[in-house]
């Protein structure tokens, strides 16, 4: 079955004339002179007025949006969505200089947040690359891990940004520095 092109019209027995908008996999998207935009099944019964027969582009931009979201996380090194808890959402860091001559800088606290949970998922990454290297003695990945849990450590100043407490920082929990 030849697809119907953008700009063909059409008769549907439900909302009467109208003129194909877009095309998806699924769908056509209609817009009818008596009941304005409308989705229908391609295969649905409609009768063609005038058909449009150029090539088309049967994948949405949502599709398309769908299936880039899905490869860049499978192959980034961003591993999940973190959510920023609700009490900062909307809010701004200021940092206020020391000089009074000098003005302050606010900042929207969700993009110091994602520059937060970046650091965060590429030190894990950083761990997978040690961990699974085979260039590095056991002792070696031993010493790099600790220094990764240090720097956990160091981290836990921002946990209060995090809405899940599974995504927060965890470092060394047995020694007291």
């Amino acid at each position: 079955m030849k697809l119907l092109g953008i700009g063909s019209r059409i008769s549907h027995s439900d909302y009467g004339k109208g003129v194909v908008i877009n095309v998806s996999s699924d769908h056509y998207w209609v817009s009818f002179l008596d009941s304005g935009i409308e989705t229908i099944e391609i295969g649905s019964d409609i009768d063609v007025i005038e058909a449009i027969r150029e090539e088309v582009d049967t994948i949405s931009f949502s599709d398309v949006e769908t299936i880039l979201t899905d490869i860049l996380r499978k192959w980034s090194d961003v591993t999940t969505l973190v959510p920023l808890s609700d009490k900062w959402k909307g809010g701004n860091l200021i940092l206020q200089p020391g000089d009074p001559n000098l003005s302050p800088k606010e900042i929207p606290i969700s993009a110091f947040f994602h520059k937060i949970v970046m650091v965060r998922d590429r030190l894990r990454v950083m761990e997978q690359k040690i961990n699974s290297s085979d260039l590095l003695s056991d002792q070696e990945k031993v010493d790099l891990q600790q220094y990764i849990t240090r720097i956990y450590g160091s981290l836990t100043t921002f946990n209060v940004l995090f809405k899940n407490k599974s995504d927060q920082f965890i470092g060394d929990r047995g020694s007291k520095s």
